[in-house]
């Protein structure tokens, strides 16, 4: 009986000791990590001899901005924060979704402090190494940190599980924020000091952390035409962790796809006029909602199009984004196409399946053994599969749409939503100060803003553009929606985006598979006005069916 009482007692004073020297581990001061630029030729030659022209880079590293910057004003936060203590939190982090990480909180193995803290190590750690580098994060909110050990000393017990309280999220630099710039990745609106923007404050309200800001392609890739998807001149090359420098990132919200995709962050919020968010939530292997004109507010967002513009959640999961979508909504009256819509959406995705569910299939992608594949685990599921041939239709004046309303709007977000001192006012200041240093600010050029301003189309003329593009689009699925009483159309990725912009139709698209190659697809759902709630339900079902998003291999 001693000789087990001495084991024992050897054993507590051996974890003792281990927990001790934990803890010193933790409270010694980690080396500081700092990012150093490289002759980045060899890389920029190899991507010329890709298929994607796109993909054929000029550079990696943005030229206006140190990555060091991005994580300096929380340097000392990181100061005793170390790699043991990283890794031992990768278990309830990692591919982990909001109700799960909420629920280690409340259980004591994990605080909001901690959480954020693991975000910013991560990012620090990834976007300091120039062999795995992804360049998706453009400023770190510097008082992110502080903000979550307030939300720590609430009852935890007390938090919803289900909700975006203390939750990391990354915003699209193109969605204004008072703690950072609002950058639109042009070296124009650098310093662009603004208020948060309508939907920045929802989910202040809700007590969400906005982490930091994500890259882009600059001017929601409306600036140069055939040049590379993530690019800015802000945030340098965004860069697709399932293929990098190989596969694209897809765009315009490109950092908020990688980031998501990486474990940069919980979520994060992109921005699309036409495929901006479905493209690079695709291209990541994520979950990409976008709404309905109206479901979420646009003021204080850098505009192409007040016609087609929305912002969107981007997640990991279709729960996280029901999750997100929730603490978003809200009736703006500084935005003329808001409406108040009932939430509630993550309760009404629990239990659904897609027995009897009725799911157009468009019958040349099932030439895509991906799609086809999808279509098989849906028709296994209980969904009843419809083949639809839809007729190729030209979306004519479509560039005009967004033309005449980035000539309009810019100007109007300005003068009413950007900071003071920035040194342009409408576009055609912007090509000026852009031509001032074309090396630095445009290497891609600026083709589609010199487009904006020739383009010469009436406020009637656009109108009645505007008319018959919503007709064409919507005849387009409605034609196969109500003959064939559809639940959803089923696309690819981003296909049938513009389609779905000019009609005002929501989409969501979910993580389909892998190409032989690795590069990730997803399976887009489409249905008509106001149906996101259907198609969140869809997505969640096809979700666990399928069970199909793996994390990036060199990010885990």
């Amino acid at each position: 009986m001693r000789k087990i009482i001495y084991i024992l007692a050897f054993i507590c004073v051996c974890n003792s000791c281990k927990q001790q020297k934990d803890t010193e581990s933790r409270r010694e001061k980690q080396p500081k990590v700092v990012w150093q630029s490289y002759d980045e030729t060899n890389n920029l030659e190899a991507t010329q001899q890709l298929e994607q022209r796109r993909m054929h880079l000029k550079l990696v590293n943005s030229k206006a901005l140190d990555k060091n910057d991005i994580w300096k004003p929380l340097e000392t936060e990181l100061d005793y924060f170390s790699v043991e203590k990283y890794n031992s939190l990768k278990e309830f982090i990692l591919e982990k979704d909001i109700p799960t990480i909420q629920q280690s909180i409340k259980d004591g193995k994990l605080t909001y402090e901690e959480l954020t803290l693991f975000f910013i190590y991560r990012i620090r750690k990834y976007e300091s190494d120039n062999s795995l580098s992804l360049n998706s994060v453009i400023s770190l909110n510097p008082k992110v940190v502080e903000q979550a050990r307030d939300l720590d000393a609430i009852n935890t017990s007390e938090i919803d599980v289900n909700s975006v309280f203390g939750m990391p999220i990354l915003l699209k630099d193109n969605i204004n924020t008072k703690d950072m710039p609002t950058t639109a990745g042009a070296i124009a609106l650098q310093n662009n000091s603004t208020n948060n923007a309508f939907i920045t404050e929802r989910l202040l309200e809700k007590k969400a952390l906005i982490l930091g800001k994500a890259n882009l392609s600059e001017w929601a890739y409306f600036l140069c035409s055939g040049c590379p998807v993530g690019y800015s001149a802000v945030g340098g090359q965004t860069l697709n962790p399932y293929g990098r420098m190989v596969f694209e990132t897809g765009g315009s919200s490109s950092g908020s796809g990688v980031a998501v995709a990486a474990n940069f962050c919980i979520a994060a919020i992109g921005t699309e006029t036409s495929g901006s968010i479905l493209s690079p939530s695709s291209q990541n292997s994520i979950v990409g909602l976008k709404p309905t004109i109206g479901v979420l507010s646009r003021t204080g967002i850098v505009p192409i199009s007040s016609t087609l513009d929305t912002p969107g959640p981007m997640t990991k999961s279709v729960v996280d984004n029901a999750i997100l979508l929730n603490a978003l909504i809200g009736k703006d009256i500084d935005d003329s196409a808001s409406v108040a819509i009932e939430g509630g959406f993550l309760d009404s995705i629990k239990n659904t399946t897609l027995k009897g569910k009725r799911f157009g299939v468009i019958k040349r992608f099932l030439e895509d053994s991906i799609y086809k594949i999808a279509i098989k685990k849906i028709e296994k599921a209980g969904g009843k599969i419809i083949e639809i041939e839809p007729k190729p239709i030209k979306l004519t004046g479509f560039r005009s749409i967004l033309n005449i309303d980035m000539k309009n709007d810019l100007p109007k977000y300005i003068k009413e939503q950007a900071g003071k001192g920035i040194p342009i006012k409408n576009i055609e200041d912007a090509i000026v100060f852009n031509r001032e240093d074309s090396v630095i600010r445009i290497p891609y050029g600026q083709q589609l803003f010199e487009g904006i301003v020739e383009d010469s189309t009436t406020v009637e003329g656009l109108d009645r553009i505007k008319e018959n593009l919503k007709a064409i689009a919507r005849n387009y699925f409605d034609i196969h929606i109500n003959t064939h009483q559809l639940d959803a159309v089923l696309s690819i990725n981003n296909y049938h985006a513009s389609y779905a912009a000019v009609a005002k139709y929501p989409a969501l698209t979910v993580p389909m598979g892998y190409t032989d190659k690795g590069q990730p697809k997803g399976l887009t759902f489409i249905a008509q006005p106001f149906s996101e709630r259907k198609l969140l339900q869809l997505g969640h079902a096809y979700e666990k069916a399928t069970k199909e998003r793996r994390a990036p291999v060199k990010y885990n």
